[in-house]
This record gives structure tokens, sequence and C-alpha cells, in this order.
């Protein structure tokens, strides 16, 4: 099943490992309260990421869903990266627009 979702799955793995890291740096920034929205966004991003990445290789009835779901957080993640133009935030956006890429061919295939 796994194989299935082998793109994703690997989008999904490193849009969490840059999520992390992106939030780590973001409290190492001078303005950590403009940072604020970007944590948290990682944050949720990470986990989802992580959740749809079990769910995949599980091969839950609900993997589409999810994937919907991670596909939306992705996306506002990315966003809100692409507003700090650091190095870090703009790697995470990188990731982020790739896994929801990933996501949404996942979530649309229940439809296809």
């Amino acid at each position: 099943m796994h194989d299935r979702y082998k793109d994703c799955i690997e989008a999904c793995n490193d849009c969490a490992v840059e999520c992390e890291h992106c939030a780590g740096a973001c409290l190492q920034e001078e303005d950590v309260k403009m940072m604020a929205r970007c944590i948290a966004l990682d944050h949720d991003c990470a986990a989802l990421c992580r959740h749809a990445t079990a769910f995949m290789a599980g091969g839950s009835e609900f993997t589409e869903d999810l994937c919907a779901l991670t596909a939306d957080v992705c996306r506002a993640c990315a966003d809100e990266c692409r507003k700090h133009k650091v190095e870090h935030c703009q790697r995470c956006a990188d990731a982020c627009e790739r896994c929801a890429d990933e996501c949404e061919k996942v979530a649309t295939a229940r439809v296809a």
C-alpha cells in the first residue's frame, strides 16, 4: 500500500523536517513575536505531515481526507513562510508547496 503513496510520503517526511527546522530557527530570530504565526503553522504542518504519512503507510480509509487537510495547512504554512525573507522560511515554503502538491494528488485520487 505504501508504495502507492511513495512520493507523497517522501514529501510529507521532508516537509515535517523542514517545518520543525523552520520553527526552531524562527525562535532564534530577533523579532520572535513577528514569527509567531509562522512557528504555529510550522508545528501544525509538521504534525499533520507525520499523521498523513502514518495513514498512507497503514492504508487508512481516511488517507484522502487527511491528505486534503494536510495540503490546505501546507499551503497556509508556505504562504506565511514566503512573507519572511530568511533562508529557513524560504526552504520551508518550498517543502510545504511540494508536499501540498503531492497531498492534493492523493486527496483527489478517490474522485478519479
